[in-house]
């Protein structure tokens, strides 16, 4: 589509927006009593206006009902980790079986390498993107050091050619192949945090299993940004938080993926926690885990109604809304958003977009690297209503929300951007 930087034509975008009713769903930050530009919900999604209801129930039925509300709340709490298992599903192309709310991100991503990261005398590497967020390098090392082995030995490290920023797939397969007598264990963040790429999930898969080793995602940045097809891809497991594009609430809920592969495999080893044993034996309180089918068995504790209840409220917008249709408008937003930016005057002496410029390669985010006065630059964004994101040492992050952003609010981030450059 061709763009014009006119603001005309960023209302006329507006107006032809079919999404545009669900700005009105949510609760939109405020700066000096004028409603904040917001492009950070790459790290922590807005509130939906009907969150406060969804808890409110759930606080009602607990006044009334006590313990009894785990049988007869209005969502019997004693099941309710399965509310949310048809939308889940939906966002990362699963079945519903493979995909459970629980947790944070680290818990479950240290749950499915306990399982998933089984090294043996020859095939014990763990291959990754460099500069994968930090939660996870954390997770990585510790459980290598678990399994008595040195982490510099044993993590594969991917960095992008010499002035590259983003990996290329071919790449990344290359090393697959060349490592595939050593891995045992191949895990990429979907969407990578700091440049916003989005690695092509299916070529991955293939490649590690025709290694014979196992392929995870950390779906941080992915889940609720970009259609995700799991289970037709053959991933054996993903995780995810749940507070970024889920609009979860600060440290939200979060969930993970198992393939229905490994749905009966019960000779994995697990961590085990009451919550997944076979749940018709559940208050027997006998000796012996026996798992549940599925991702449903690694489960540790009993849900958490309250948390549950606010990423349920979003999940209703996203069924309503569809990942399709968020990915239309995603590539339009951000595509607009890059044009504006790269018809700034003399641009490439002040910054330079580190994201993909494919939109299949991309969410709906923009790493912006600034070559001067990065920090100053970012701190008058901030001064003029822009909450947007500072990643050290000289990258902006901003990210248009399909969901709640609007092409209006990227002119008008645009020109701020463009004066706080002079």
């Amino acid at each position: 589509m061709k763009f014009d930087s006119a603001i005309f034509s960023a209302k006329k975008l507006d107006q032809q927006d079919p999404l545009r009713p669900y700005r009105s769903k949510f609760l939109l930050p405020k700066i000096n009593n004028k409603t904040a530009i917001y492009f950070t919900g790459n790290s922590l999604g807005l509130q939906p206006k009907t969150t406060k209801n969804f808890i409110a129930e759930e606080l009602e039925d607990w006044a009334k009902l006590g313990v009894e509300g785990h049988i007869h709340a209005r969502r019997p709490w004693l099941y309710y980790h399965k509310f949310s298992k048809k939308a889940l599903a939906k966002l990362v192309g699963a079945k519903p079986s493979e995909v459970v709310a629980m947790n944070q991100l680290t818990v479950n991503l240290h749950l499915m390498l306990v399982s998933f990261y089984r090294p043996t005398k020859t095939r014990f590497k763990i291959l990754i993107e460099a500069g994968a967020f930090g939660s996870d390098q954390y997770a990585f090392e510790s459980q290598i050091k678990f399994h008595g082995l040195n982490p510099s030995e044993t993590i594969i490290e991917l960095s992008p050619r010499n002035g590259e920023f983003c990996l290329r797939t071919e790449d990344i397969l290359k090393s697959i192949e060349e490592h595939k007598n050593e891995i045992a264990l191949v895990v990429f963040g979907a969407v990578q945090y700091y440049t916003g790429q989005f690695f092509d999930i299916k070529k991955i898969a293939q490649a590690t299993h025709r290694a014979g080793a196992l392929v995870g995602f950390d779906l941080a940045h992915a889940i609720g940004n970009v259609p995700l097809h799991l289970h037709k891809d053959e991933v054996d497991f993903a995780v995810w938080c749940g507070y970024k594009y889920l609009n979860s609430g600060p440290g939200g809920l979060a969930g993970a993926f198992v393939h229905d592969n490994h749905a009966r495999n019960f000779e994995l080893p697990h961590f085990a926690g009451w919550w997944g044993h076979d749940e018709k034996e559940r208050f027997q309180m006998k000796k012996g885990f026996k798992p549940m089918p599925g991702v449903d068995g690694w489960q540790l504790s009993n849900f958490p109604i309250l948390s549950g209840a606010a990423q349920l409220a979003s999940l209703n917008i996203f069924d309503e809304v569809g990942i399709t249709e968020l990915r239309k408008k995603s590539v339009l937003l951000t595509g607009y958003f890059e044009f504006l930016l790269k018809s700034i005057e003399g641009y490439e002496n002040h910054f330079s977009i580190i994201t993909p410029s494919n939109p299949n390669e991309r969410g709906c985010q923009l790493s912006l690297l600034m070559k001067k006065n990065g920090k100053k630059v970012f701190d008058k964004l901030t001064k003029a209503g822009v909450i947007a994101d500072w990643r050290e040492p000289d990258v902006i992050r901003v990210a248009p929300v399909p969901l709640y952003n609007t092409f209006e609010e990227v002119f008008l981030f645009t020109e701020i951007f463009r004066n706080a450059l002079k």
